[in-house]
């Protein structure tokens, strides 16, 4: 008896050396090499740097009490503590965990829900009743994110996560990645807004660093440059905005301000405030240790918060196996495999359910801008994801570093998000190569996917008060799944591509001989040189937890790998491998 591990399959390739003949192609990034310590401490920074203030960003979206600056850290701390669990225990991927529109779009129609119900009228009303804040926001977002985090854990403990994954081909892939980049498209002009002068700065530095310096000059410190293209444009255009705001009559915003702004300042009064040139120093009054200590209160669980918990669990759960798959095809390493999706799931459950409880108001998931920092950077090391989850926990118990990092004007903030997003929509573009794009049925099913997952969302987002049933949470719910267009696209590709008839070539799919199984040509086609095992499996301590007898069902059945395939080799196949004796005497 014979036993072959299927999962073992690419191991035996060799590393295929690169062709000069294709100066285009770039050489395989490994997750399990680390670059050195300076370099590495540089390339966690850049990934904070990207983080932190879209952190904060979510946080005063949301938030309008006192203490923002606190919350922040807190965010921070649990992004922290959640990218060091993913990148041990979970997908095994380069990935920072972090807040994202997926949870920002709930929570706002949870926000907007409470308000209206505040003003309700009950019977006859002869005067217009005043806005009326609604009485526990703070723990109705908590309430949300623990929600949106169970819903997480269920996907990726049933497994619904890595099986939905396996029956995704090109045409899937495709408009959902793009749609991902779009996503952030109105968000990254408004902050590139605050100045366009200064974002227009840090986007052309960004581009010369990363694309036309490496190729126009040769040399290890221009190759250097690429690996920190967002941290150096970044402090450059950060410098030049302080000795203008020093010097000069140029007023800039930041996110420091931003939370110290009330709700009812708008950009322009901040600009106009006399302080306002101050965005480059601390704030005395924030003390700078303080540990994120859990809440006093629980989290509320009303019908409205676990209306917007599932929707934003939902959508969660679509971006990061989108994310997933960004950062595979970026690393030019084989696509996630089931249990490897399953696993990081539940770890984004988990660090979603711990924010929520311990006092944070929003959810975590894959970040697409760090992920996508690693196409420009062209460094996917997972100790350089682990040191930055470091850094987080570091800036999580200090406010008043995380103030002081947030104080990076909206306008740098906008150039980094336009940039780093249009990673996401060029990788879904890719996709389209694998499949027939002349055929009507792909040319109508990406068009109509693309154009109303764009649309419709939009238009649902401006008119919040259409869908009224009724019932506030089933309000919630509905108008937090229409105005979502991570989760519109995902189930529109989705049920388009498995109801319109099509054949495999045309689908971009192709039949394995061997397995009868149907497997993307993307996969096929990309030519992996390296084993799924040595970028997915978790470390041997947690392999050994998850092979317990107790555990093998129930609740991780879906987190571990593939079984054993066991192949009996009869008699009869032995004998005919082997050579003839008599035959080679007889030849002999």
């Amino acid at each position: 008896m014979v036993k072959t591990n299927r999962c073992k399959k690419l191991s035996t390739f060799k590393e295929k050396p690169l062709d000069p003949e294709r100066p285009g192609r770039i050489e395989i990034l490994d997750v399990n090499c680390s670059p050195s310590l300076l370099l590495n401490i540089a390339l966690a920074l850049q990934h904070v740097l990207v983080l932190s203030s879209l952190c904060a960003l979510v946080v005063d979206t949301l938030i309008q009490e006192a203490d923002k600056d606190r919350i922040v850290a807190y965010v921070l701390f649990y992004s922290g503590i959640s990218t060091l669990l993913q990148s041990w225990i979970g997908s095994r991927l380069p990935l920072i965990l972090a807040p994202s529109l997926d949870f920002l779009i709930p929570a706002l129609a949870l926000l907007s829900a409470q308000t209206r119900t505040a003003v309700a009228c009950r019977g006859q009303c002869t005067e217009p009743e005043e806005p009326v804040a609604p009485a526990h926001p703070i723990r109705e977002l908590r309430g949300m994110a623990v929600v949106a985090g169970i819903v997480q854990l269920a996907v990726g403990l049933t497994g619904l996560g890595g099986f939905a994954l396996g029956r995704c081909g090109p045409l899937v892939l495709a408009p959902l990645l793009c749609i991902l980049g779009f996503s952030i498209y109105r968000e990254a002009a408004l902050f590139c807004s605050d100045h366009w002068g200064m974002a227009a700065l840090a986007i052309v530095l960004l581009v010369v660093l990363s694309q036309h310096l490496p190729s126009f000059l040769r040399l290890s410190v221009f190759s250097i440059c690429r690996k920190l293209s967002v941290l150096l444009s970044l402090m450059v255009t950060w410098g030049v905005c302080a000795v203008l705001v020093h010097w000069g009559d140029v007023h800039l915003t930041s996110v420091t301000q931003m939370l110290s702004t009330k709700r009812n300042t708008t950009f322009i009064q901040s600009r106009n405030n006399p302080n306002s040139s101050d965005f480059v120093f601390s704030n005395d009054s924030i003390p700078w240790l303080d540990f994120p200590l859990p809440a006093s209160a629980l989290p509320l669980l009303s019908g409205r918060s676990i209306a917007a918990g599932v929707a934003a669990g939902l959508s969660a759960s679509i971006s990061s196996l989108a994310v997933y798959v960004v950062a595979a095809r970026l690393l030019k390493a084989p696509v996630p495999p089931a249990h490897a999706c399953n696993r990081g799931l539940c770890v984004d459950g988990l660090g979603s359910v711990l924010s929520g409880l311990m006092g944070a108001p929003v959810g975590l998931c894959s970040s697409v801008p760090n992920t996508c920092v690693i196409g420009l950077s062209q460094s996917g090391s997972r100790s350089t994801v682990q040191l930055a989850g470091v850094f987080l926990l570091i800036l999580g118990v200090s406010p008043q570093l995380a103030q002081m990092l947030c104080s990076v004007p909206l306008a740098i903030h906008g150039a980094v998000l336009a940039v780093t997003y249009t990673l996401a929509v060029a990788t879904g573009i890719t996709y389209f190569q694998h499949a027939d794009v002349d055929s009507g049925r792909n040319i109508f099913n990406i068009g109509f996917t693309v154009f109303m997952s764009l649309a419709l969302p939009r238009w649902f987002r401006l008119h919040s008060s259409f869908i009224q049933t009724g019932v506030p949470s089933v309000d919630v719910f509905l108008q937090s799944l229409v105005t979502l267009p991570v989760f519109f696209v995902g189930v529109l590709a989705f049920l388009l591509e498995h109801t319109v008839s099509g054949t495999l070539p045309e689908r971009g799919l192709v039949r394995h001989e061997g397995t009868k199984k149907i497997l993307s040509l993307a996969d096929e086609q990309q030519g992996y040189s390296r084993s799924p095992d040595t970028v997915y499996d978790p470390p041997p301590p947690v392999m050994k937890v998850l092979d317990l007898s107790g555990l093998r069902t129930v609740p991780f059945c879906a987190c571990r790998s593939p079984p054993v395939e066991e192949v009996v080799v009869t008699e009869p196949e032995m004998s005919s491998l082997l050579p003839d004796k008599g035959a080679g005497v007889s030849s002999g």
